[in-house]
């Protein structure tokens, strides 16, 4: 058949024997590079889908950690305030009882003495 052809085209059957298979090697090249081609994409596509499940993922975990640290943040206000309430209440009784001692010390009548009575130091007793 090459031999027809370069006498149908008056060359030599070298040439057209050469532009056959610079021919048929570029069909191959081709073929193989489409094929290539075609693979690409599709791992592209799978890759891409495989990103996107990833990064759904780490939204959620990021979602799920910015709740959790709200929930423990949320806790700690209500301990937090609990224990506030507990030392306004430590602080109300002792300013009840530093008022308490402070009418006791001025009614009474040995307040004057240089030495401590009875009174005076069972007052100084319950400072302690």
């Amino acid at each position: 058949m090459i031999v027809w052809i370069a006498k149908l085209l008056g060359i030599d059957k070298w040439i057209v024997g050469a532009v056959a298979a610079l021919a048929l090697a570029c069909g191959f090249f081709g073929a193989v590079a489409y094929v290539d081609h075609r693979g690409y994409a599709r791992a592209e596509v799978h890759y891409k889908g495989v990103i996107a499940a990833e990064h759904a993922a780490a939204v959620t975990a990021r979602n799920a950690e910015v709740e959790r640290q709200a929930a423990r943040q949320n806790e700690a206000k209500a301990r937090e305030a609990e224990r506030i309430a507990e030392m306004q209440a430590e602080a109300d009784q002792l300013t009840k009882q530093i008022e308490e001692l402070q009418r006791e010390a001025s009614e009474d009548p040995d307040a004057g003495r240089t030495a401590l009575g009875a009174p005076s130091v069972q007052r100084i007793n319950k400072v302690r």
